[in-house]
């Protein structure tokens, strides 16, 4: 296998490693589905989304993988290579660092693994809305683990419903999805308590959401 970023001269040794060992998770887990060339191409547009960002320098490679595989899932149900029908949502604001951000937590954490919900922005932030994340903890969903990140033509074909969130004309437009704007009050710059308010109207949207898609919510049969 060749090295999915040899053409990148300024990384590590360490970086050079890590992004090698993702390469190679990635074609163990997409082996007979695309080819080690599809899945380097992916990992290396992967990397290069997030390395003009200092403030995730030190995880590009693990941001990279987890972003490629992303895709790559995206894909296969596109080409109808893994299509298992599960409903799949698309959340897109401009920054992806605040409500579709919260959007995504709250869809995962009601949905579990009944739905899928993947999220993106127009003009990805550099981190998460730390009042965002302040006050999604207070009602025990963790969105840490989340970064910014831009949507792709794969993302946006294989979702089912795109709910967008102030991006505008920037936001993807394809035949045959069901699109609905959400208009929320965007939370960059305010206090966690005014973030409360935005929360929990984001709540009421994607329990409303879910019901519409038949998934029943956590706690229900």
């Amino acid at each position: 296998m060749t090295h999915p970023l040899a053409s990148h001269n300024d990384l590590s040794l360490d970086q050079r490693h890590a992004l090698y060992t993702a390469a190679a998770n990635l074609s163990a887990e997409f082996s007979g589905t695309f080819s080690p060339e599809t899945i380097e191409r992916f990992l290396r547009t992967s990397y290069d989304q997030f390395a003009g960002r200092a403030t995730v320098s030190g995880f590009l490679p693990l941001l990279a993988e987890r972003f490629a595989r992303q895709r790559l899932r995206a894909l296969a149900r596109v080409e109808g290579k893994h299509d298992t029908g599960t409903p799949t949502v698309l959340f897109l604001c401009v920054h992806n660092a605040g409500r579709s951000q919260m959007a995504l937590g709250y869809f995962q954490h009601l949905a579990e693994d009944r739905a899928i919900a993947w999220s993106g922005g127009s003009e990805p932030g550099e981190r998460i809305n730390p009042a965002a994340v302040a006050a999604m903890a207070e009602v025990g969903i963790d969105i840490t683990g989340e970064y910014p990140k831009p949507w792709t033509t794969e993302i946006a074909q294989a979702a089912d419903v795109i709910i967008t969130m102030g991006c505008g004309d920037a936001c993807p437009i394809f035949p045959g999805k069901r699109y609905e704007d959400w208009e929320l009050t965007d939370p960059a710059g305010k206090t966690v308590e005014a973030v409360r308010e935005i929360r929990d109207e984001i709540e009421s949207r994607v329990r409303t959401l879910l019901e519409q898609l038949g998934v029943p919510v956590r706690g229900q049969r």
